[in-house]
C-alpha cells in the first residue's frame, strides 16, 4: 500500500488533510484512493464520491465546508483508468460495487452512502443496487439514465455529447477515432454553467486536466459502459435515492432523471428548471444535507 498526504486547499476543520493510497485488488489492478480521514466521532457518516466523466476521483472541494459542519468522511477512488487506477478494458458499470467494496473493506468501512456527480451518477446508483446491506443512502446529480432506445436517450443533447455517445453506441472502434479529434463543444454548457465554473466550482479544473493528461482512456471506457447495459436493475436499489437534474442541462437532458424516478420505487426527484449540467450544483450542498439525515441512523 503506498500511502500519500497532501493538504487540502479548501480545507475545513474536519478536511486538513486529504489521505492518497494505492491498493493492490485480487485480479492484480491498483485503486487508488482519497479519504478525508476519521474525526473519530461515532456519529461521522462516510460518503463515497462518485467522479464525473472525464474526472479523476478527488471528494468534491467546493462541499468540505458543509461536510465538516455534517460531520461527513469524503472517500472515493479513481475509476478504473482514470489517474492513478489500472484501466479495466469493456468493464460495465455493475464492476463499480466490487471496486467500491474492496476500497471500503481497505479503509475499515461497514455502511456508507454514496454521492455521485454526471458520470458518477450511474456508478453511485449501481452500489445502491448491488450493495444493498451497507449502502445508506444515494445521491445521483446530472446523472444519465440506462440507454434506452424509449426515452430518446440522446434528444435534447448538444451536438458534442451527443455525438461522443453515438460513436459509442457503434462500439470501441468508432469511439476511439471519435475520440482521437473530439473537442469539447462550447454548447454543453449553458451560461449558468460557465457561471458556477467561475465561482466554487471552478474546482473541475483541478480533477478534469489530470483525468485526461495519459489520454482518453476513462472517458472511452466510461462511455461505452452507459450505453452498453449496466448489469443490473436501478430500481433495485432500496436505501433513499435523490436525484438532482437541471431543466436546462444540455449535457444529460433532465428526462433522464425523469425516467429513472419513474422507475425506482425509493426515488425522490428535485428539477431545477434554470439550470444546467454544473449549475445545479448550488443544490449540492442540500442535497448532502438530504443524504445525512436519512443515512444516519
Amino acid at each position: 500500500m503506498i500511502v500519500h498526504i497532501r493538504l487540502s486547499d479548501d480545507a475545513a476543520t474536519l478536511h486538513d488533510v486529504l489521505i492518497e493510497r494505492d491498493i493492490a485488488l485480487p485480479d492484480g489492478r491498483t485503486l487508488h484512493l482519497y479519504d478525508t480521514g476519521t474525526s473519530g466521532d461515532a456519529d461521522e457518516l462516510a460518503v463515497f464520491w462518485h467522479h464525473g466523466t472525464p474526472n479523476v476521483g478527488t471528494p468534491p472541494a467546493p462541499l468540505y465546508a458543509a461536510a465538516s459542519r455534517l460531520g461527513v468522511r469524503w472517500v472515493s477512488m479513481d475509476r478504473p483508468g482514470y489517474g492513478g487506477s489500472t484501466p479495466l478494458r469493456g468493464r460495465d458499470v455493475a464492476s463499480v460495487a466490487g471496486d467500491v467494496g474492496s476500497a471500503v473493506d481497505a479503509l475499515g468501512i461497514d455502511t456508507f452512502a454514496v454521492y455521485g456527480h454526471s458520470g458518477g451518477g450511474p456508478h453511485a446508483i449501481a452500489c445502491g443496487a448491488l450493495l444493498r446491506d451497507r449502502v445508506l443512502g444515494v445521491v445521483s446529480v446530472s446523472g444519465p439514465a440506462p440507454y434506452d432506445p424509449d426515452l430518446s436517450w440522446l434528444a435534447g443533447m448538444a451536438a458534442g455529447p451527443a455525438a461522443g455517445l453515438r460513436a459509442a453506441i457503434e462500439g470501441r472502434a468508432a469511439k476511439e477515432r471519435f475520440e482521437a479529434n473530439a473537442g469539447f463543444d462550447p454548447t454543453s454548457f449553458t451560461t449558468a454553467d460557465y457561471l458556477a465554473l467561475k465561482g466554487p466550482w471552478t474546482w473541475f479544473d483541478e480533477v478534469v486536466g489530470p483525468a485526461v493528461a495519459a489520454g482518453p482512456g476513462g472517458l472511452i471506457d466510461d462511455d461505452l459502459a452507459y450505453v452498453a447495459p449496466w448489469g443490473f436493475d436501478p430500481a433495485d436499489v432500496r436505501a433513499p435515492l435523490l436525484l438532482v437534474h437541471g431543466g436546462d442541462d444540455r449535457m444529460v437532458p433532465c428526462a433522464h432523471s425523469h425516467w429513472l424516478a419513474e422507475r425506482c420505487p425509493a426515488a425522490e426527484l428535485w428539477t431545477e428548471p434554470d439550470d444546467g449540467h454544473l449549475s445545479v450544483l448550488r443544490r449540492a450542498e442540500d442535497a448532502l444535507s438530504w443524504l445525512v439525515d436519512r443515512a444516519r441512523p
